[in-house]
This record gives structure tokens, sequence and C-alpha cells, in this order.
């Protein structure tokens, strides 16, 4: 093979990752689906996105390098620097024009190409949707009122959280969210941050009892500082920019979080969750919790993690009990994925699969299985 057909095949290759990741967002995003269908198409071309993507040729599938680029190329828009592509993007007042998205965006990916390859060279998508806040809330119900049954306590513990792949931690407050169920509402009715949390059914818990969170904590290998416009904007470039409902749900998280502040710490899940656990409180449930991140953990991680947790849930007991409360997608019978909730209670020996919802944590339906 020569070195031009090689590189031919590469472009390829990428150019498939670029419409598949267009395809993921039809009927969900027509604006990013377009950009990224065209971009497709330029790199087949050879065209200026075979330059700003120079450096990640190689990417695989799940460094999703089609969503990279359009995070980037969001970012510009939220950065005043493509003001005739941001015509297009509603996150900053424009309204899409699909048949010339690809015409307004060249000038601003010629301008702007090295720029854009360093950036998306250096990122990894962290979208960290608050929306996933909802079903947590509901699911650390259950969790701390199944431990005091199991443990014969009338009272719900209270709650020690745990996050792994935390990005910006805009998930590690979710007793400061409002969740608006019909005429009523749950946690923080004062919140910055409302959601409609589109429950069909209701968790199994009493949900007149307050949680009670006393202890959080998160890591991330590439942790995100909402403290910081850079931290922010990064965030926000990932939310898909005609989805304005978690464009304004983003926007509120980030105002909740910046008057309640939790650091993330840098570090891989597995060493950081060892050094967690050995510090056990009586009377609290410690709750490990992740969402939407087990696909991006190495199997060296994940076996790992696996035994931390194996090793902490042995050691736990009646007064000191642990819990793991997960929401990832998960294969169905055909090769479509869908979100559960997933619970699993030491040393009760609970293990539910509390129900189902969309990737963003809303809507969702509670539905109580076995977690087989």
């Amino acid at each position: 093979m020569t070195r031009g057909s090689a590189a031919t095949s590469v472009g390829t290759v990428l150019a498939e990752l670029f419409a598949a990741a267009a395809r993921g967002c039809r009927d969900r995003s027509p604006l990013t689906q377009r950009l990224l269908d065209d971009a497709a198409g330029d790199l087949r071309r050879g065209g200026v996105t075979t330059r700003i993507m120079a450096g990640s040729e190689r990417d695989r599938e799940g460094a999703v390098p089609g969503l990279r680029f359009a995070g980037a190329v969001h970012r510009l828009v939220l950065e005043g620097r493509a003001p005739d592509l941001a015509k297009h993007y509603p996150s900053v007042g424009g309204q899409p024009h699909l048949p010339t998205l690809w015409e307004d965006a060249l000038p601003a990916l010629e301008q702007h190409a090295d720029l854009l390859r360093h950036r998306i060279a250096a990122a990894v998508v962290q979208t960290n949707e608050p929306g996933r806040s909802a079903p947590l809330y509901g699911g650390l119900l259950v969790a701390a009122q199944e431990a005091a049954k199991a443990a014969g306590r009338q009272v719900p513990f209270c709650v020690r959280l745990l996050e792994v792949g935390a990005s910006g931690g805009l998930n590690l407050r979710p007793h400061h969210v409002a969740y608006r169920l019909d005429d009523t509402v749950l946690g923080d009715p004062d919140s910055l941050l409302v959601l409609d949390p589109e429950w069909t059914g209701r968790p199994p818990a009493d949900l007149t009892h307050r949680l009670r969170v006393v202890g959080r904590a998160g890591c991330d290998l590439n942790p995100v500082d909402v403290s910081t416009e850079d931290g922010r904007l990064h965030l926000s470039s990932f939310v898909w920019a005609d989805q304005l409902a978690r464009w304004n749900r983003l926007r509120d998280a980030l105002d909740l979080a910046a008057t309640d502040p939790v650091r993330v710490e840098r570090s891989a899940g597995p060493e950081w969750l060892a050094r967690q656990l050995a510090r056990v409180e009586r009377d609290v449930l410690t709750v490990v919790w992740h969402s939407v991140v087990w696909q991006y953990v190495s199997p060296a991680d994940r076996a790992m993690g696996r035994a931390v947790l194996a090793d902490a849930a042995a050691r736990a007991t009646a007064k000191t009990p642990l819990a793991l409360l997960v929401f990832e997608p998960r294969r169905t019978d055909g090769d479509d994925y869908r979100f559960e909730l997933l619970l699993k209670l030491w040393p009760a020996g609970i293990s539910l699969n509390l129900g189902h919802g969309g990737g963003h944590g809303t809507p969702f339906t509670w539905d109580v299985t076995p977690w087989e």
C-alpha cells in the first residue's frame, strides 16, 4: 500500500466515525448531525477537516473524535470567534439553517484550524449532564432506606457520596436540587437548579424522608474546574447547541455549583476509591456512584475497581454499610442500549435494577427488578 493510499484509508475510517456520531444525533440534534455529516464528507475529500483532525486520524470509536470536533466548533461560537456561524447556534440566540451551515462554518474552520486541532487533541468529551441527578436522587433515597431496614433502623442512613468520573462535580449535590413532581417538590425547593424528572412510576421509597448528605468527594482523570470560565466553556461546548432545555439546565447547574463548591480530585478511579474506602464512617451509608463513564474506563481499571469495591464490601457492617449506585448504558437484546439505574447494598445483600431512562437522566421509568 502506498503512503497516499494509506492516508486515504485512515481518512476514510475517521470519516466513518464522524458519520456514526452524526447518526447518533439523529432526531436529537439536527444541527450537530448536519455539521458532522458535512465534516465527514469534507474528510473524504481531504478538505480543511483533514488538517484540523491531524494527529487524531487513528482514534478509536470510544474516543468519539466527531463529538470532540463538534464541541471544539461550538466553543468557537461561544467565545465569539465565529460570528457567521453563530447565527445557526441557538445557544447564542441563533436559528439553524442547515442548507448553509457548512458554507458558514468553513471560514471559521480555515481561520482557526490550528486552535481547533490543538483543542481536539487535548479534549475528552465531558457532558457532566446534571439531569442525571434526578434518578440519582431517587436511587439514594432507596439505598438509604433499604440499608436502614436491613440494619433494623427506623431512620434512613445519612449518605456519604463518592463519585468516580465526576468531571466537573455537577452531580455531587443531589440534595441541593429541586425535583418537581406534579404538585410536589422534592429536595431543595429554593434551589437554583429545578429539574422535571419526567418519572413514570416512583422510586420504592418514602419520598417524604429528607435525603441527608454528610460527605461528598469525586475524582476524574481530567477534572473540570467549574469555578473558572475555561471550565464552564469546556462543559458548555459539549452540549448540543440546539438542545436548549439541556443548555439551560447546565447554566443553572453551573450557577448552583458556584454557591456550593465541591473539589474533584485528579486521580484514576481505583487508587482514589481505595483511599476513600479505607476510611469508614459509623452510622453513614457510603455510596459509590458513577454515571455514563464505564465505557471510557480501561479493562485494567475496571478490574482494579471491582477488586477495591469487593474488598470494601467484605468489610461492610450493619453500622457501616456500603452501596454501589450506577447509571450506565447496558446492551439490550438487539444492538441498542438503554440506560439503567443499578443498586447493590452490603452487607444487606440487596441487588436491584431500579429502572431505566434517557441517557441524560430524563425521562426515567421506575421498574424494580433483580440486578442480574
